[in-house]
């Protein structure tokens, strides 16, 4: 059963050196217990559509469904109801957290705010959630700056988990933080999906990260999806350009060649390329993905490419 779907969504700044196109007609969807990753270079609208899902930023144009309600058409008052059921797991962990507030403040902020509980309710629940994260007992008293880079975004983690949300939007969760503390971190969010039976968008500029991770991996690049494909499919039969360039990319010790990297810089969102917005630094591109974007094809069930060529 469909939890998120979204239909032509875009998301658009007004600038002095013109409109940016951070999100441009992006459709997807999220089934009931599905972790989907969004990956693609920074610059190409990920974060911008994780924030536009939960209305941190409002988007311009299209539709965002929650369980079949429309979240881009609630008042204020209303997306308070979806916010408890759809969390954000955010890049920085320290810069999300408010430096001057305890653990214990910042965890129960959220009960208080939805009504869950009184005092005593929300220290028993912060305090289990704090065991349950793996962190210190006596966390709750500490304040931020106390903690690793690691243990900040178990706090993180927990904030986002103690209201119970269905849907968790992780944006960059790992990107921020060395190796072995990415493992674990991972490790935790895919233990918090089977104990709290979670759906996740997992957003990442790392093909590598997310391979063991997602169960479907949807593929950006400047403001529109290009590729969307089971974790396996996309491994082993990506059809984009782009897609095959990233995977080419990921640190690989059996490869004996290096892999050649993407040339050219990424296009301005202000004055995307017309046509297929990869064809600027794509080595296969024609004349005719210079003058029309290309549609979406199918090849095969739940492989979806945007590419002339593609074949």
């Amino acid at each position: 059963m469909s939890l998120l779907s979204v239909d032509r969504l875009s998301t658009h700044y007004p600038g002095s050196a013109g409109t940016v196109r951070a999100v441009d007609g992006v459709s997807l969807e999220i089934s009931e217990g599905e972790t989907v990753a969004l990956v693609g270079e920074s610059g190409c609208g990920k974060s911008t559509l994780g924030k536009s899902l939960t209305r941190l930023v409002t988007p311009s144009s299209g539709q965002v469904r929650f369980r079949g309600r429309d979240v881009t058409a609630m008042s204020n008052r209303e997306l308070q109801s979806i916010r408890r059921s759809v969390q954000m797991i955010f890049q920085d962990p320290f810069a999300s957290l408010n430096p001057r507030q305890t653990i214990r403040t910042i965890l129960t902020a959220p009960l208080a705010v939805h009504g869950i509980g009184d005092r005593r309710k929300h220290d028993a629940i912060a305090a289990g959630m704090v065991e349950h994260v793996g962190l210190p007992s006596d966390s709750l008293e500490r304040y931020p700056h106390e903690f690793s880079g690691g243990q900040r975004q178990r706090i993180g983690i927990a904030r986002a988990l103690i209201l119970q949300p269905e849907l968790v939007i992780c944006d960059e969760p790992v990107s921020a933080l060395d190796l072995s503390i990415q493992a674990q971190i991972l490790n935790l969010l895919v233990e918090m999906k089977t104990e709290l039976s979670l759906s996740y968008l997992f957003i990442s500029h790392d093909l590598s990260v997310v391979r063991y991770f997602a169960d479907r991996v949807l593929v950006m690049y400047l403001g529109r999806i290009v590729e969307s494909a089971s974790t396996a499919d996309l491994w082993n039969g990506a059809k984009h350009p782009y897609t095959q360039a990233l995977l080419a990319a990921v640190p690989d010790p059996s490869r004996r060649k290096q892999a050649a990297p993407i040339t050219g810089d990424l296009p301005s969102p202000h004055n995307p390329p017309s046509g297929c917005r990869f064809n600027t630094r794509c080595p296969f591109a024609t004349d005719i993905c210079r003058a029309e974007d290309p549609a979406f094809r199918q090849f095969g069930a739940g492989h979806a490419v945007a590419c002339h060529h593609a074949q």
